[in-house]
Parts: C-alpha cells; structure tokens; sequence
C-alpha cells in the first residue's frame, strides 16, 4: 500500500446535486485544497494543507494528515452524510452527525 494512502477514503459532497466524491491519499487531498477558493481558505484550511503538505516530505504522519482533511471537510460541510469517521481503536468506527 502506498505510504500516502488514507486507511478509509474521505467521502464528500462537494457541492448540492453533485455525486460523492471519495478521496483516496494525501496527493487528491491536496488537489482539492488547491482548487479551493483563496476567499475561503482560513485557519482550518491551512492546518489542513500543512498537514497534507507534511505528509508529502515525511513531517507528518499520512492519518494525521486525513484527520487534518476531514476535519476541513467536517467544518466546510463537505463530509458526505454517510461517512463514516474512523475511531481511536482498532476496528472501531462510528457515524458522523452533521
């Protein structure tokens, strides 16, 4: 598996009417902060593209990094209605309320 894989994809709605789009790694993850509007990058965003960033060059863990992308996700309300956030243990997930 490759080392910036994330262990469960991320799953969003990127906007109304459009399908749900999974993202997979770090690299997708990072495509898609990239394309999001400058007017609204604020201080999650940025964690989150460092996160991403960090991961790309060994500084940072790749589920640190997913965690960093699904809570940019979580707060700019693009987490699909089913996802699914993994728990602390192994094996343990539990639904996200939106």
């Amino acid at each position: 598996m490759d080392r910036l894989q994330f262990k469960v994809p991320v799953r969003i709605t990127p906007a109304s009417g459009l399908p749900i789009e999974e993202i997979y790694s770090v690299e997708q993850a990072l495509d898609f902060l990239q394309a999001w509007p400058a007017r609204r990058q604020g201080p999650v965003y940025q964690a989150a593209f460092n996160a991403c960033f960090g991961a790309t060059v060994d500084l940072v863990e790749t589920e640190e990094a997913c965690r960093a992308f699904l809570t940019f996700c979580r707060v700019s309300r693009l987490l699909a209605r089913d996802m699914m956030v993994p728990g602390k243990r192994p094996g343990e997930a539990k639904g996200l309320r939106i």
